[in-house]
């Protein structure tokens, strides 16, 4: 290490000199450099503006080699109520970004190689222009004030909480490296809980006095029934984690020691979106890719791949830890029917802490 710092040392102590030797030459004039001047001259302002023109072009190709090849990588439709909105959102706020991005890169690009240095032209200037400056200041502020109001009033539609559904009580428990989801039971009043009651197979420190607790359900995979609004409550063992189910537009953060929470209404079954164009192609290519993979090991006698189908899944969306990419639990959405019917066969916290 000390080898290591002594080498730097010296090489920070060459970029020190060399900048101080340009700094001495900004004193002299233009003759006297000659050829190593670092004046900008026409040869230099002729490369600069091609090379912002250049710069204009390859983004704009990029950008549609982007769309090409990755455009079906995205989302599908949204299997939540407030998730449309959500995206209505995302769709206005990257469109204007697209939109303004596009022509302001054009137009900076444009005219750097328009008006770039030549001896017979002399650049026009306006020392100051109120009305220019003021079309480009309200102008954004127009832009930016609509969409912060829009999206307040979207985000207040996503977490109130309608009290005339009686939503579904869930809570969702972070651990490292793993969920649990607990059900409220029908009382739909999850029981008290506390970490340092955490012993044995009370794995989320339920406190088992409570008569709130005795009905609770605690499971490693999330049932919901489509249609029906379910309030999530959020609580983590150990570090900040964050409860993050994509296909349903929803996230919120798991932080220990306090009690979050996010409600949504699924729309669609699992069923449903596994019939769904983009998922079924999106679920071909996977397995297309999986095949190959299983070919390259097969050849290295080991075992191939199982053919992938798709889930709802909730993962952690925070850096947790070295398994942090484990940390996912799947979610099955079905009619309230199949819900009622697999909920009945899950052992309430009473019955399964005394076997």
């Amino acid at each position: 290490m000390t080898a290591f710092l002594v080498v730097l040392v010296i090489i920070l102590f060459g970029i020190t000199v060399l900048q101080l030797g340009k700094i001495f030459n900004m004193s002299k004039s233009a003759e006297e450099l000659g050829e190593s001047s670092e004046i900008a001259n026409l040869k230099d302002n002729n490369v600069n503006g091609w090379l912002m023109l250049g710069l204009a072009i390859f983004t704009y190709v990029l950008m549609i080699l982007c769309f090409w090849k990755w455009g079906d990588v995205l989302l599908p439709k949204s299997a939540s109520e407030h998730g449309v909105e959500t995206d209505n959102l995302m769709l206005i706020s990257m469109s204007l970004i697209f939109i303004v991005g596009f022509f302001t890169l054009w137009l900076l690009s444009y005219f750097a190689f328009k008006y770039r240095g030549a001896e017979d032209t002399k650049a026009l200037f306006f020392a100051d222009n109120d009305k220019l400056e003021f079309i480009w200041t309200i102008i954004p502020v127009i832009v930016l004030a609509a969409l912060i109001i829009y999206g307040l009033f979207t985000w207040t539609d996503i977490m109130n909480v309608d009290a005339d559904e009686d939503p579904m009580v869930v809570e969702l428990y972070a651990y490292q490296f793993d969920w649990r989801a607990r059900y409220s039971g029908s009382d739909n009043t999850l029981g008290e809980a506390n970490v340092r009651l955490i012993e044995g197979a009370n794995q989320l420190g339920v406190d088992t006095s409570d008569p709130n607790a005795q009905d609770d359900i605690v499971v490693n995979e999330l049932h919901l029934p489509v249609g029906k609004q379910v309030l999530f409550k959020m609580r983590s063992q150990d570090v900040l984690h964050s409860a993050y189910m994509p296909h349903f537009r929803a996230q919120m953060n798991c932080v220990p020691g306090m009690i979050t929470q996010f409600s949504f209404t699924p729309t669609v079954t699992t069923d449903e979106m596994r019939m769904d164009d983009v998922i079924v192609a999106k679920v071909k290519k996977i397995n297309e890719l999986r095949s190959e993979k299983s070919k390259e090991l097969a050849l290295k006698g080991e075992e191939a791949l199982e053919p992938y189908e798709f889930d709802y899944m909730l993962l952690c969306n925070k850096i947790c830890g070295t398994n942090h990419y484990n940390m996912q639990m799947k979610i099955i959405v079905e009619s309230q029917e199949d819900y009622d019917a697999w909920l009945a066969t899950q052992p309430n916290i009473a019955t399964s802490l005394k076997k």
